[in-house]
């Protein structure tokens, strides 16, 4: 709009600088410059006398041009120059448009982030851990985040790493569901991030298909199984499933995975009658004592189950042998029987017998043993599988009536060949545990090597006079691993737990494919 003449302002109206004396009249930068002036000149106070307070104000600061006419007043405008604005390059306005200026912004460059150490977790739970959770329709929504939240603390209090616990989770519902391998992440920071991102998928409770899988293509070199972890398959239902798992449960214990059950909210008695399988958890886990099945009554006390899960997982001596899911085992002990041996002696062989076998869980499905004595000739003690009771066979090891005669170590070899391991199951580890006293009166090493070629591993534990050479022939190699010696009978009960561990051990470190 226009201003006012400038006569109408009066000179006594603005009587003086209102101005601080200590505040400079020197012109703010505009970020304006003339083409034709020295700046200079458009910036200095103007001090003519004879024009007030106001005009002056107006000739430094108002509008340019003006938009009165000064001609009235007999003054000359200060300038008549047209005027270019000039961003400045250097310096940074916050109130200035980049976009309006010809200039576009550029995202800055994301700084790379350093790759993130693998964790060495905790080596006193050195397992390879599986999770089956379950993503049925039937668990609803809230209580599958209730699931995951389980999930996550389970994998925060268990410290997974490298050189500990290495953690993977399947989710099954109509089918099993991969959400991530054992290899996939090395640190519990990683594995909770993971478990964050799942997805319910829905379905049935299919268990039973769950375990198959795992049992076939879960545990293998190419998803992160290590072999000498002991391999840990921790099935988590809602309920009941919605088929059976015994068969698929002996299988996968077969391939020596051990397996917990955490059961929440389970069949009451009036629901039983609905369950495809009754009493599937027992026909599922390696032994029915409790260890390995957890009830839980309600999903709002399944946090509660964290802690005693992460202790029984961990406890690897009992996973590395188990005592009850190292079952795939057909193992035969060949048993000195000569007279050098004696009536007394014999018992306390027995007695080693029965100790190695007290360690195993006996059954058809299970570990299977079976017994020869021999001398000069060869005695079937009892088969595999004659005994499926631990009870029934312990008695029949008890049973066993000293025979004496010569020493014929090679002969007794081929016959446990013949007479017992031919008639092995295909899906059974073969072990043979070779006891004497004295050096043989047939050669020990063709023998040997042939029952090992069948895929046999040998022992053998030699006391007193036993030939040294023929021990080790006799063993599997490693020979330190599998052949022993002791001066005394009564000494033979220290090498138990160092065979047991040496089974155990040798039996997980066999990747499965």
């Amino acid at each position: 709009r226009d201003w006012p003449p400038l006569s109408y302002a009066r000179p006594d109206w603005f009587p003086g600088v209102r101005r601080p004396a200590d505040v400079s009249y020197a012109v703010p930068d505009s970020g304006y410059t003339s083409s034709e002036t020295d700046p200079s000149e458009t910036t200095a106070w103007d001090h003519r006398p004879e024009i007030s307070e106001y005009e002056r104000w107006l000739y430094s600061f108002g509008p340019y041009p003006p938009q009165s006419t000064d001609q009235d007043r007999g003054h000359k405008p200060l300038l008549d120059v047209t005027h270019t604005k000039v961003e400045p390059v250097d310096a940074w306005k916050p109130e200035a448009n980049p976009y309006e200026s010809g200039f576009s912004l550029r995202e800055p460059e994301p700084v790379p982030r350093a790759p993130e150490p693998a964790s060495q977790g905790d080596p006193n739970c050195k397992v390879d851990l599986a999770f089956l959770m379950d993503g049925s329709w039937s668990i609803g929504k809230r209580r599958f985040k209730i699931q995951k939240d389980f999930l996550s603390e389970v994998a925060q209090v268990i410290n997974v790493g490298v050189a500990g616990p290495m953690m993977g989770i399947i989710q099954y519902g109509d089918d099993p569901v991969t959400e991530f391998s054992l290899r996939t992440h090395s640190s519990s920071r990683e594995v909770k991030s993971a478990i964050d991102k799942i997805s319910q998928k829905g379905g049935l409770s299919n268990v039973g298909k769950a375990l198959s899988y795992i049992n076939k293509q879960y545990f293998s070199d190419a998803n992160g199984n290590r072999g000498g972890a002991p391999n840990v398959a921790v099935v988590l239902v809602d309920g009941w499933p919605t088929d059976k798992v015994e068969e698929a449960s002996r299988l996968a214990r077969e391939s020596g995975i051990n397996i917990f059950f955490v059961t929440i909210e389970g069949p009451d008695d009036s629901e039983k009658q609905n369950l495809v399988e009754a009493n599937f958890v027992d026909k599922a886990v390696c032994r029915t004592n409790g260890f390995y099945s957890l009830p839980v009554n309600s999903w709002f006390a399944l946090r509660k189950a964290v802690q005693p899960l992460v202790k029984r997982v961990c406890d690897t001596d009992r996973l590395v042998c188990s005592k009850t899911c190292l079952n795939a085992n057909d193992i035969a002990f060949v048993i000195d029987g000569s007279s050098s041996v004696g009536t007394g002696n014999f018992r306390t062989v027995l007695q080693f017998v029965a100790n190695v076998t007290r360690e195993f869980e006996i059954s058809d499905t299970d570990t299977r043993v079976g017994a020869i004595q021999y001398t000069y000739e060869q005695r079937l003690e009892f088969a595999f599988g004659q005994y499926n009771n631990k009870a029934e066979l312990l008695n029949a090891i008890k049973r066993i009536n000293y025979w004496s005669g010569g020493t014929s170590t090679g002969a007794a070899i081929t016959y446990a060949a013949e007479q017992l391991f031919s008639k092995s199951k295909p899906n059974k580890r073969k072990i043979m545990i070779v006891i004497t006293d004295g050096r043989s009166y047939d050669d020990v090493r063709v023998p040997a090597e042939a029952v090992q070629r069948q895929g046999v591993i040998a022992y053998s534990i030699g006391i007193a006079w036993a030939a040294q050479d023929e021990l080790e022939y006799i063993a599997t190699d490693p020979d330190k691993e599998h052949s022993f010696f002791v001066d005394e009978f009564d000494n033979l009960y220290k090498f138990v737990p160092k065979i047991i561990h040496n089974i155990c051990q040798e039996f997980n470190s066999q990747p499965r494919n």
